[in-house]
């Protein structure tokens, strides 16, 4: 059951989804609280009982945006599934979820991949709370006996390299027509079989060369 909102956060909601529907409409670069306030009916005095500032209303809309995206990541974490499964879906289901979002209303996420760029601080939070979980799958995994010889780290940084495409909205715009859950499930087989700290002759020991 949803938890029972207060009047302040009822009315810090409302506001929220009408400045996503600004942004949706024309971007975030100009929005204001005063806009805001027009487009809900309020003054703008009122506003400014919810959200002392426009940084403080952009921050709730990250939160806003994210949110599904972390029920998604939540749930997955606290599954039974073995370490590889649970990785597809870590990353399979948000993916799914913001492809919809994608095919719905491709201008609008562009206006969030720019809105997302201006106020990275904002949502910096998030990038590393995935990060945190993600590490947790891997260190599962390491359980298992995968990722061999590797610290938290550097399976983390790789791993993120590899599903870029998947979890970046920025990067995931560019390639959509390209992406698809059957290569995103190659891509963590590929992960779980060969990553290792085991040098296997790719980068050699006397530079680059050509062939």
């Amino acid at each position: 059951m949803a938890r029972a909102q207060t009047d302040i956060e009822a009315g810090q909601e409302r506001l929220v989804e009408v400045a996503c529907a600004l942004i949706e409409e024309r971007g975030g670069q100009a929005l204001t609280i005063q806009e805001v306030a027009l487009r809900a009916g309020i003054s703008p005095a009122n506003a400014l009982r919810y959200f002392e500032s426009r940084e403080a209303l952009l921050e709730a809309v990250a939160e806003y945006w994210f949110r599904p995206k972390v029920a998604i990541m939540e749930d997955v974490i606290a599954s039974e599934l073995p370490a590889r499964r649970k990785m597809y879906e870590f990353f399979a289901r948000r993916f799914v979820a913001m492809r919809d979002a994608y095919r719905a209303d491709p201008v609008a996420h562009e206006m969030y991949v720019e809105l997302g760029n201006e106020y990275f601080e904002q949502v910096r939070s998030y990038v590393d709370l995935a990060d945190h979980y993600l590490s947790m799958i891997i260190a599962e995994a390491m359980g298992e006996g995968h990722f061999a010889g590797l610290e938290i780290d550097m399976a983390l940084s790789l791993i993120n390299q590899m599903v870029s495409p998947y979890c970046n909205i920025g990067v995931m715009g560019m390639l959509m027509d390209r992406l698809s859950e059957d290569k995103l499930a190659r891509i963590i087989d590929a992960a779980f079989d060969g990553l290792s700290a085991q040098d296997r002759g790719a980068k050699g020991v006397t530079g680059l060369r050509a062939a």
